[in-house]
């Protein structure tokens, strides 16, 4: 599909592209958009997620673009991408055979994990298994204190031996993971010295690398996770960098991480994890845009696409950066049931299902919507590829949402009676029409994601009422305005482009790099400011060091935050922390951000209390790129803007919850726009 928009943009880094490309790998649809800086057009396309070889169908896509556009890939300075592969792993298992060294006597904190339970009524509660079997957990007897000197020197001889194991089980990549390594990785780092020179062809991930900070469970499964995929994403790029290549392509490659900065394929290669989130991540900085160019600081994203909707939080225009976040978990929507991911990224929540989600009468003979989904093979029953069961996108088709005739701009047609005859299979047992359980259907995913999103709002003790939502995402117009009057939002904006905003996002990233390192410290007259302010110094300095090798080297930001708790809790939260050397001036304003963020969280902060801060984290970044993109078409076109009509299907705005209702108690009463009767028949 192609559409043309208008943007403005200034360029990443010193250079000045011509044209730059941002590239979304999704579950069902692979988006693209194409943005000319010189005449300030944006070129949206998509087509179909390639499962089998995602970098086969986004090769596909980007040929597709180019020459829609009658370009040559020489002429594209920038390709800026993100992808589901490392998501997808964790989920699916589907990463390499992976080892785990760690020091003697913790071979089993990745099973055991904490004392927490997500569910405390649950007898048979269940957690994700290690990704790594125990008998491929390898104890080395090495130990650190917690101050970072050594109490038992580290034996090459075993170490070789304990790789040599893991070698011979068929282990592709190895995570070390050893007690206190944050405070002195010497170890970890022998250990990849000697892996490199005898066992070269086995990827090894440093816990002291991957994620500097205390807490051992955290920090072996983020390693471990690491580790995992890191062959994958190493042949993935591979594979992406020799298609361009071959096409003639020679501009920067650029891919995004979770917290919403871009790396460098090196960066990516050694850090995939911090790619776990990436599309998602493109969408959180695309609402951001949209909310500058709309005037609005206070936003919530609402991004659902064919297999899940998520929403975040724009406040005074940023998004915020969570520290961690969870993959894989056994319950989709429990949090603390999946695997402790301890890597920064844009702080969202998945609230429910998307387009390619099926439908289906449960046990006690209610209608519900998800977990599974059609994904995009075969996908919903109106793609004609083979898909029968009834579907989101099928419902939103038979409720006149959608134009069967453009859909993927016109380059796939789809079938109503396909969808009509797949929500059949649930509109017989509740003795509805197929039009009343599409209504139905539609009901119910849009007060499960409300209902979602509210929930997030509260727990950031946030009124929804005070804010304007951006809907975007392949199906996220359809649902934004009903989701929004339910959470008593007043004003929804639909962008341009907006069946590609993440990829859009993506070009409005800056290349930044963040890191953390753990150092606890109680926040009083005895605090080290000394050791503080050199730990922020060395790791502003390594972040800069990387700019620098991606060719940035001024216009750099920094950012700094604190993970801080009252001494003794188990969860912590970021403060930003004030510019310059911290020191005993800077500590009763420390201490007031700190009080300010807690009581906005929690309510109230009893006087007296003790305030520790765990770990000290560091952003460092490039220039931000300044697009825009206007919303109102130029006033020579408005004339021909209008593409067509077809009927529709409304209830009244007052009886959406009582259609619910009406999924088991009767039909619904219907409105229906019958304006024409091209795309969809109308029912009464």
């Amino acid at each position: 599909m192609s559409e043309v928009a208008r943007a403005a943009v200034s360029p990443v880094g010193s250079r000045s592209p011509r044209y730059r490309v941002g590239l979304d790998i999704g579950g069902t649809f692979t988006d693209f958009i194409l943005l000319d800086c010189a005449t300030d057009a944006v070129r949206l396309h998509k087509c179909l997620t390639t499962p089998h070889d995602p970098a086969e169908g986004a090769l596909a896509g980007l040929i597709e673009l180019v020459a829609d556009a009658d370009l040559q890939f020489t002429q594209i300075d920038e390709l800026v991408h993100g992808t589901t592969l490392v998501t997808n792993a964790i989920i699916e298992r589907h990463g390499v055979k992976v080892g785990l060294l760690t020091t003697k006597g913790f071979r089993d904190s990745v099973e055991m994990g904490t004392e927490q339970r997500y569910d405390i009524y649950d007898l048979f509660l269940r957690f994700p298994e290690p990704l790594a079997p125990r008998a491929l957990r390898r104890e080395i007897g090495e130990r650190m204190s917690r101050d970072g000197s050594v109490l038992r020197p580290l034996d090459p001889t075993e170490v070789r031996r304990e790789i040599a194991l893991l070698a011979a089980a068929g282990v592709e990549a190895i995570a070390v993971c050893f007690l206190h390594s944050y405070r002195n990785p010497a170890h970890e780092r022998a250990v990849a010295a000697l892996a490199a020179r005898e066992f070269p062809g086995i990827a090894v991930s440093l816990s002291a690398e991957v994620v500097p900070e205390l807490r051992e469970y955290e920090r072996a499964t983020t390693t471990l996770a690491n580790a995992f995929v890191q062959p994958l994403m190493d042949r993935y790029i591979g594979r992406i960098e020799v298609g361009l290549r071959r096409r003639g392509f020679a501009g920067r490659f650029w891919l995004m991480q979770s917290a919403g900065g871009l790396a460098s394929p090196e960066m990516a290669r050694r850090f995939p994890i911090r790619l776990l989130e990436s599309g998602p991540a493109g969408g959180g900085l695309a609402t951001a845009l949209v909310g500058r160019v709309a005037d609005k600081t206070q936003v919530i994203s609402f991004d659902m696409g064919g297999t899940t909707a998520k929403a975040c939080l724009v406040q005074d225009g940023r998004t915020d950066i969570a520290p961690s976040m969870e993959a894989a978990r056994v319950h989709r929507f429990k949090r603390g049931s999946g695997l402790p991911i301890k890597a920064p990224v844009i702080d969202m929540i998945e609230i429910g299902a998307g387009g390619g989600s099926i439908a289906a009468i449960d046990e006690v003979g209610l209608l519900k919507v998800g977990p599974k989904s059609a994904g995009a093979d075969p996908g919903p029953a109106c793609y004609g590829k083979g898909g029968s069961e009834p579907t989101v996108t099928d419902a939103n088709l038979l409720l006149g949402y959608l134009d069967p005739g453009f859909f993927l701009g016109g380059r796939l047609t789809l079938d109503p009676g396909a969808a009509e005859t797949a929500l059949g299979h649930v509109a017989r047992p509740l003795g509805l029409s197929t039009v009343e359980a599409a209504w139905g259907v539609y009901s119910i995913v849009c007060e499960s994601m409300a209902a979602a999103a509210r929930v997030h709002l509260v727990e950031k003790g946030r009124d929804p009422r005070g804010y304007a939502m951006v809907g975007f995402g392949g199906a996220g117009p359809a649902h934004a305005a009903a989701v929004a009057r339910i959470l008593g939002v007043a004003e929804v904006i639909v962008p341009p482009a907006s069946g590609a905003a993440s990829a859009l996002g993506f070009l409005a990233a800056p290349v930044s790099f963040e890191f953390a390192r753990s150092a606890p410290s109680v926040l009083d007259e005895a605090l080290d400011f000394t050791g503080i302010n050199r730990i922020l110094a060395e790791i502003e300095a390594d972040g800069r060091r990387l700019l620098a090798k991606a060719g940035i080297t001024s216009g750099i930001t920094v950012s700094r935050q604190a993970e801080m708790r009252l001494l003794g809790q188990m969860h912590e939260i970021a403060v930003d922390l004030p510019d310059g050397v911290l020191g005993r001036g800077s500590l009763d304003e420390v201490k007031r951000r700190f009080a300010a963020t807690y009581t906005q969280l929690y309510t109230h902060l009893y006087a007296g209390a003790m305030i520790e801060a765990l770990s000290w984290r560091v952003r460092v970044s490039g220039p931000v790129p300044r697009l825009s993109s206007a919303s109102e078409p130029a006033a020579s076109n408005r004339a021909s803007a209008l593409k067509g009509s077809r009927a529709a299907y409304f209830t009244a705005v007052s009886a959406i919850r009582r259609s619910m209702t009406a999924m088991r108690c009767g039909p619904a009463t219907g409105l229906t726009d019958r304006r024409s009767s091209k795309s969809a028949k109308p029912q009464p």
